[in-house]
């Protein structure tokens, strides 16, 4: 599995630095004299796959009930206070 997440990774990246689209975006920006720095961050998950869980409807959790749970680390805190959004210290 590291392997394959290795390849996602790797295939993620590859699109986009081939992106004729993000290269004549990133241009335009680099002709009015700025610096173009791109940090993307993805969250994939993995669940392996199950026959008798892909027919049964009670596999999907019930997200309808209650508040979700925030999970926010101290990156997340200085990203969302560098865009001046307040965070609850609770949360963090």
């Amino acid at each position: 599995m590291k392997e394959r997440m290795k390849e996602l990774g790797d295939a993620i990246n590859e699109t986009l630095a081939n992106s004729d689209q993000i290269a004549e975006v990133n241009s335009r920006i680099k002709a009015e004299g700025y610096d173009v720095f791109l940090v993307l961050e993805a969250t994939v998950g993995f669940n392996r796959q199950e026959a008798e869980a892909a027919d049964d409807v009670d596999a999907v959790p019930d997200t309808t009930s209650g508040d979700p749970e925030l999970k926010v680390n101290a990156h997340d805190v200085r990203f969302l206070k560098s865009l001046k959004i307040s965070v609850d210290e609770k949360a963090a």
